[in-house]
């Protein structure tokens, strides 16, 4: 019996059409893990210190953030993502369904 998922990836993975090649910075993966995550670090570059201090102390305390401390830090993510390029995101989020569900967007200037 043919399966046409599996003859469809056969086909991929013997395409030779595809020349493209993928320089990474390092061959070392410890170097570069991590490197497209908004993490501490970089959210402190991003977000006033006000809002990173409410946020430390949520996650210390288990405490809830302001609106609109949420709303800026999610300003400093999206200008980080953007001047590295980013063009789309995901927003993939585990509900207590037993499943993962995901929102696609993209950043869309009409102007």
């Amino acid at each position: 019996m043919y399966n046409h998922r599996f003859i469809a990836l056969e086909k991929l993975l013997n395409n030779t059409h595809y020349t493209e090649q993928i320089n990474l910075p390092s061959e070392r993966v410890s170097e570069i893990f991590g490197i497209n995550v908004f993490d501490i670090d970089k959210m402190q570059k991003y977000v006033s210190r006000r809002a990173f201090e409410n946020l430390m102390h949520a996650i210390k305390s288990g405490s809830k953030i302001q609106r609109s401390d949420a709303d800026e830090i999610a300003a400093g993510m999206k200008a980080w993502a953007i001047e590295r390029g980013a063009t789309h995101y995901t927003h993939w989020f585990q509900p207590l369904t037993g499943s993962t569900a995901e929102k696609h967007d993209s950043f869309i200037d009409f102007d």
